[in-house]
């Protein structure tokens, strides 16, 4: 049975865990503000542009642009997949989720899988199983802005341009709520035909007039598209992660309250023993005499 003093020390313990992770939490939410309103600013635009550049690009032959030309299967096909994960940990399972997904995608791949590791806890887990990275972004989310993603996006876009690899995915948590995440595992290169064959049907097949050519309004619309949908990612992933970082707080705070309540009442009874002892002891020495 352990003393009292143990136990005052491991309750003094326990006081000062709650103390910090009630800390973490408000802080937490005070960034969770601010994420979820880049995020909701940035999803309309992300989305109208997908939904325009779509429809543009379903009335043109797409070996107009490298970037809508998707390549015949190779036994050599390299993929580059762009996974997501956060900087810090004490976020319950966010990290693990994009990095199981991310597992999973690469062992399903037929294609060589080349990886661009955006953040700490990614970089660490899958750096060191001797996979191929081609890049790797640490601590970008405390200052995040659109250069970063743009940074990457270049990366990727030269990549697939090159040949080095012969198509792109995107590996990410999606914001959905405080309490949900989604995994999405996206294809960002090239330019999905499904997708654009959506758009052509849901515009009715409306013919447009160029100036200037096509050719020279997609290079500038498709490289601003590819920036774009991985900033969105990025502020997704960003938002995703101080809302599990908020829950995982959250429920570790009210752990703690539970764990002091157990131990204030286990001391109570040891030191009830403890009185109850003494006192028999008192009692039983007085009629001994």
């Amino acid at each position: 049975m352990p003393s009292l003093i143990d136990l005052r020390r491991r309750i003094r313990a326990v006081k000062n865990t709650e103390q910090i992770t009630k800390a973490m939490k408000m802080v937490a939410a005070s960034k969770l503000r601010r994420a979820q309103e880049r995020i909701m600013n940035a999803r309309p635009y992300a989305q109208q542009m997908q939904r325009v550049l779509s429809s543009v690009a379903s009335r043109v032959d797409p070996s107009i642009h490298p970037l809508l030309v998707a390549r015949e299967k190779r036994p050599d096909s390299r993929t580059l997949a762009i996974i997501v994960t956060g900087d810090k940990g004490l976020c319950g399972s966010f990290n693990t989720n994009v990095i199981k997904g991310a597992v999973g995608f690469i062992t399903e791949s037929t294609d060589t899988c080349v990886l661009g590791l955006v953040g700490r806890k990614g970089r660490d887990f899958l750096g060191r199983r001797g996979l191929e990275v081609m890049f790797e972004e640490v601590g970008i989310f405390q200052k995040l802005s659109y250069g970063d993603g743009q940074k990457i996006a270049q990366t990727a876009i030269e990549a697939f341009i090159s040949e080095r690899v012969d198509r792109v995915v995107l590996i990410y948590n999606e914001f959905k709520s405080v309490m949900t995440q989604r995994l999405v595992v996206d294809q960002l290169l090239p330019v999905s035909r499904g997708e654009v064959d959506a758009g052509a049907v849901s515009d009715g097949q409306v013919d447009y007039l160029y100036e200037p050519s096509p050719q020279e309004i997609f290079n500038q619309l498709l490289p601003r598209y590819v920036e774009v949908q991985v900033y969105r990612a990025l502020l997704e992933s960003n938002a995703a992660f101080f809302a599990a970082q908020m829950t995982a707080m959250d429920t570790a705070t009210k752990n703690s309250r539970e764990m002091i309540s157990n131990l204030t009442l286990y001391m109570n009874k040891v030191r009830q023993a403890a009185i109850t002892r003494e006192i028999i002891e008192v009692v039983s020495g007085a009629q001994a005499l």
